[in-house]
C-alpha cells in the first residue's frame, strides 16, 4: 500500500484522531486515563493459574542502540515512549513545543508522571501466528492493517476482544526470527513488520490505553509513503492521541502459552523506570495469567 503525500496524510490523521483537551489541558497521562480502578480490578481477576511471564528482553543482547533524546538509553531495551516524545512536527502532547523538552527533560510530560498508570488488562494479538508463516513470523516490511488485527481477534477467540482501556501487545515474530538466525544487523531501526499507518483509526476508535510490539519501532518499515517519511505513525499516536508506544517487547513465551490454553488476556504490570523528565524509559513488564 502506497499512501499519499506525507504531510497531507499527517494533517488528515491529526485532525481526525486528536485527543487534545479530552482530559484537561494540563493532562500528563494521555490515553492511560482510560484505565480506571474498575479496569484494574477486572485485570487482577484474570489471574487464574498464577503463572507469570517476563516480557523484557536482555539489554545486553545484540541488535540495540542507545541515544536519542531519552534521558536513559531506552532505545537499547524494552521500552515505553511517552507523551513527552517530540517528533518532526516539533510538538509533543497537547502541542507543547520542542523547547519544553530541554537537557533537563520533559518536566510537564516526563515518563515518571505515568509510572503508576501502566497496570491493567493486557491482550496479546499474535498476528505472526495467525497471518504469518509456519513459524508464526511476518516478513520484514509487512504492514499490519486493521483487517489483520480483526482477523487475529476472530481467530484467537473471545479472550482477545479489545476493550476500552486495554494495553494491546502485537506479536510479529521478528524478535524470535532475528534471535534464531543471529541476524541482528537491521533490528534496531531497519526494515520490520509492524503496524500500518492506516491502523491509527483503529487505535483511536478502540480507545486502548497503550500498544507495544516485539519490533524495535512498532510501525512497519519501510514506511508506506512514496516519499521519505519519519516515524509517521508515531507523529500522530504520541503527540496527537497521547498514546504510549512500546518497542522491543519479548512476547514469544507468552504467545506459546496463550496458544496452548486459548487465553489471550492477562494482568499486565508494565511501569517504566521513573526517570524524572524522561520522554521514554526502559520497562520490565510482567504478564500474569
Amino acid at each position: 500500500m502506497i499512501l499519499g503525500p506525507v504531510e497531507e496524510e499527517l494533517a488528515k490523521a491529526r485532525a481526525a484522531y486528536r485527543n487534545r483537551g479530552r482530559w484537561g489541558e494540563g493532562d500528563v497521562l494521555g490515553t492511560l486515563n482510560l484505565i480506571d480502578d474498575a479496569i484494574r480490578a477486572h485485570a487482577a481477576s484474570l489471574v487464574r493459574r498464577g503463572r507469570s511471564f517476563s516480557l523484557a528482553r536482555e539489554s545486553g543482547e545484540p541488535g540495540t542502540r542507545s541515544g536519542d533524546r531519552d534521558l536513559l538509553p531506552s532505545r537499547a531495551s524494552t521500552r515505553w515512549d511517552g507523551p513527552g516524545q517530540v517528533h518532526a512536527d516539533e510538538q509533543a502532547w497537547h502541542d507543547r513545543p520542542r523547547a519544553a523538552v530541554t537537557g533537563a527533560g520533559a518536566s510537564a510530560t516526563g515518563i515518571d508522571r505515568m509510572r503508576g498508570a501502566f497496570t491493567g488488562r493486557g491482550v496479546l494479538l499474535d498476528v505472526g501466528r495467525v497471518v504469518g508463516d509456519a513459524r508464526g513470523e511476518l516478513p520484514d516490511g509487512f504492514a499490519i492493517t486493521e483487517e489483520h488485527l480483526r482477523d487475529t481477534i476472530e481467530a484467537q477467540g473471545a479472550t482477545s476482544s479489545v476493550r476500552r482501556g486495554d494495553i494491546v501487545l502485537v506479536r510479529t515474530g521478528q524478535l524470535g526470527r532475528v534471535r534464531r538466525l543471529g541476524a541482528w544487523g537491521g533490528y534496531a531501526g531497519g526494515d520490520a513488520p509492524g503496524l500500518s499507518f492506516t491502523t491509527l483509526g483503529w487505535l483511536h476508535r478502540t480507545e486502548i490505553a497503550a500498544v507495544a510490539a516485539d519490533t524495535w519501532g512498532l510501525e512497519v518499515r519501510p514506511y508506506e509513503f512514496a516519499e521519505p517519511a519519519t516515524d509517521p505513525l508515531h507523529r500522530i499516536a504520541i503527540p496527537a492521541m497521547g498514546l504510549p508506544l512500546g518497542g522491543m517487547w519479548d512476547l514469544d513465551a507468552l504467545a506459546e502459552d496463550c496458544a496452548a490454553d486459548g487465553v489471550h488476556e492477562f494482568l499486565l504490570v508494565a511501569a517504566p523506570l521513573p526517570a524524572t523528565g524522561a520522554v521514554g524509559a526502559p520497562v520490565s513488564p510482567i504478564a500474569v495469567k
